[in-house]
């Protein structure tokens, strides 16, 4: 089965910059496909993860910080149909925050950031290390997704329900063709 990369503390532009699709073209051993510009990748061949790790590590800087995920994990999440349709709220995004390990502690559901007030990060549902929800598109949002780290006692990158979506297409396709090649990235 397919293995999720996702990485965090990198950027598309500017300091610690990342080129995501040559980075997916670096690990073609692995044939890794990239989707989107935020660093995700799905290694359709991964092998060993500790082989893998150090293929990712000789091309990342050693800030970079990356949670693996089990395909298997989301299309399992897939299958209650939580990401066929977009909010109805063209104001709210949903999302999933992959976490590096199973939560310490399990925060009551839902889960709203800020606690008080008009929430602008509100996580809904936990299944196994993915946190689903929704969020607001605001200049503040991605501090509340910040918090997901500490409320979950463990590291959380987040991706939205298009990057979502285009990740199950390659897990459900498995390899049987092969994927677009995007220009940029």
């Amino acid at each position: 089965m397919a293995l999720l990369v996702l990485l965090r503390g990198v950027n598309v532009g500017g300091h610690r910059r990342l080129r995501p699709r040559l980075l997916a073209e670096a690990l073609a051993e692995f044939d890794a496909v990239n989707i989107g510009a935020a660093g995700t990748l799905v290694v359709r061949k991964p092998g060993t993860r500790a082989r893998l790790r150090a293929a990712l590590r000789t091309q990342l800087t050693e800030a970079t910080q990356f949670i693996f995920c089990e395909g298997r994990e989301l299309l399992r999440l897939d299958a209650n149909g939580s990401f066929r349709k977009p909010s109805p709220d063209t104001g709210l995004v949903r999302f999933v925050s992959f976490l590096a390990s199973v939560p310490r502690t399990r925060p009551l559901l839902p889960l709203t950031i800020p606690a008080d007030g008009e929430w602008l990060v509100r996580v809904t549902t936990m299944s196994n290390r993915l946190a689903v929800g929704d969020y607001r598109r605001h200049m503040k949002t991605i501090g509340c997704l910040g918090q997901l780290d500490r409320l979950f006692g463990t590291v959380a990158t987040t991706r939205s329900w298009n990057t979502v979506n285009a990740i199950l297409k390659v897990l459900k396709d498995d390899g049987r063709t092969a994927p677009r090649r995007r220009r940029g990235g």
